[in-house]
């Protein structure tokens, strides 16, 4: 079975998800991702000392590929919580 998925899904995919698929007449209609997932920093800017305004965000690349902007204390390799409809940070994950 083939299927296209947009690009803006694409960016939350990771092997061994589970995702939800929606059929109809056979055919799958649609892919739901989790509302929310964990996923590593795979890359950002190193946090810089005294840059802690609050409010202060960066760009940071994904595990999984999405770009999203994250607070500035976080640093590469850390695991976060984030919201897929929204492309937004939620929180650290608990260790």
């Amino acid at each position: 079975m083939r299927f296209v998925i947009s690009r803006k899904l694409q960016d939350w995919l990771e092997e061994g998800m589970e995702v939800q698929l929606i059929f109809f007449k056979d055919s799958v209609i649609e892919v739901v991702v989790p509302q929310t997932g964990f996923y590593e920093i795979a890359e950002t800017e190193p946090n810089v000392k005294g840059n802690t305004a609050q409010g202060y965000t960066k760009p940071a690349t994904l595990s999984c590929g999405a770009t999203i902007n994250i607070p500035g204390y976080l640093e590469q390799g850390e695991m976060i919580k984030v919201d897929t409809e929204k492309r937004a940070f939620l929180e650290r994950a608990s260790k």
